[in-house]
């Protein structure tokens, strides 16, 4: 992954509209510079880490000024533009929320889904997600370089933009009162994936229109997410264009 060191390169980076995936500042920085970038940062809601200056170690030849920024493999759409042009370009959008998915092999796999099923776009938040590098990739058979990808800073915003603009919000949950295929997905859908070991957040599980569960007979909890995400994305193309 390309890097980007000091302070005015990155700052310049980022005004230019680079993707940034990360940004490493080094511990008890101070200065104008740092403010400035700081606020960018918060401002974009990049994801960002305090680090040790022993973190630094491996930069020695490079001026780093202590912080150093990772360039997306991919280009994130706006959040906003997203949702306006799939209203613009389909009848029924239809998209797939993210909520703390951190392994990028789930991540890829429920990309592979997405892109499969024509997917309209990829919700995930900037903080404790999946980073969409390499390996992510190569586990998507290249279908996250194909998917319009939206990064946001808070996923109840997010929710309740989608939900004031028409679109019904699927909560994908064994905590469920409803199976996934006695849902309607014949309208404007996003359906919200939560992580295997915590699931879908409270605030955001209470945003849902609908909270849907795949029954499960066998001795087990539940299913992997990236299974879980097939299930139900192809279930939505199964009431579009089948039933």
């Amino acid at each position: 992954m390309q890097k980007i060191f000091g302070f005015h390169p990155i700052i310049e980076a980022i005004e230019a509209g680079k993707s940034i995936e990360k940004v490493f500042f080094k511990q008890n920085l101070h200065g104008k510079l740092f403010s400035e970038l700081f606020s960018l940062v918060k401002k974009k809601a990049i994801p960002y880490q305090f680090v040790p200056e022993q973190w630094f170690n491996k930069y020695r030849n490079k001026n780093t000024q202590g912080v150093v920024a990772l360039i997306s493999a991919i280009e994130y759409v706006d959040f906003e533009q997203l949702i306006i042009q799939s209203f613009e370009q389909d009848k029924y959008p239809f998209f797939v929320v993210l909520d703390g998915i951190t392994d990028v092999r789930n991540l890829g796999a429920i990309a592979r889904s997405c892109v499969s099923a024509s997917v309209d776009g990829l919700i995930v938040k900037s903080k404790n997600a999946a980073r969409i590098n390499a390996d992510a990739i190569k586990t998507s058979a290249g279908a996250l370089l194909k998917l319009p990808i939206t990064r946001v800073k808070s996923l109840v915003k997010a929710i309740e933009y989608m939900k004031n603009s028409g679109i019904t919000i699927v909560a994908a949950t064994e905590k469920g009162a409803s199976l996934y295929f006695s849902v309607d997905y014949k309208r404007p859908i996003a359906i919200i994936m939560g992580a295997e070991d915590k699931g879908i957040s409270q605030s955001v599980l209470n945003l849902a229109d609908y909270k849907a569960k795949i029954p499960i007979l066998g001795d087990i909890d539940s299913l992997n997410v990236s299974v879980a995400a097939g299930i139900f994305i192809y279930e939505v193309l199964r009431q579009r264009f089948i039933s």
